[in-house]
């Protein structure tokens, strides 16, 4: 059920999400569900798009922030395209994923945040992301060391995934751009 009786609300959840995702017009949907029709994960998503924007106009914040959708999003931002109030949805989910981290709500995406993290590490180390180190550690750090290795062979055949990582020659920009992300 979307909503039941004992759904406790939190009106200041709403004016916290806009604060942080910079999307004023959360006010304005009016639940056309252009973001839900376009959003190729809305399949695998527990409250499709619009409904997380609704449950936040509702101030269902313990809903929103345990919701598995705000993990799956992949933040291709088909939704906010078609949005007809100019919502960044995927700037929402962003959002809300960054909030959901701060309280210590990630039991739905603990592996979205684990691989997110290991992505991230890649990046800042080597200025692009090391994909086959970034699967080899994902799959062991989630007990899994055998996952993907039919799919991963083949890349490595077709020479769509390297042994090794390659660095960018700029890696100081990146450090720069990691050092500014941290502050803020």
């Amino acid at each position: 059920m979307f909503l039941e009786k004992t759904d406790t609300t939190d009106p200041g959840f709403l004016i916290a999400v806009v604060r942080a995702s910079g999307q004023q017009t959360l006010f304005h949907c009016y639940q056309c569900g252009k973001c839900t029709a376009g959003c190729p994960a809305a399949f695998a998503m527990d409250y499709k798009p619009n409904q997380v924007i609704r449950l936040l106009q509702l101030g269902q914040k313990d809903k929103v922030l345990s919701a598995r959708a705000i993990w799956v999003c992949s933040g291709c931002s088909t939704c906010t395209t078609r949005c007809p109030c100019n919502i960044d949805i995927a700037q929402v989910m962003d959002s809300l994923r960054v909030i959901a981290r701060q309280e210590g709500k990630t039991a739905q995406g603990r592996r979205v945040v684990l691989f997110n993290d290991l992505f991230l590490q890649s990046v800042k180390r080597n200025g692009r992301v090391f994909e086959t180190g970034v699967a080899l550690s994902f799959n062991l750090r989630t007990k899994a060391p055998l996952r993907d290795t039919a799919i991963g062979r083949f890349m490595l055949r077709h020479g769509k995934l390297g042994l090794t990582p390659v660095r960018i020659k700029k890696i100081q920009e990146v450090a720069r751009l990691f050092g500014e992300r941290e502050k803020g």
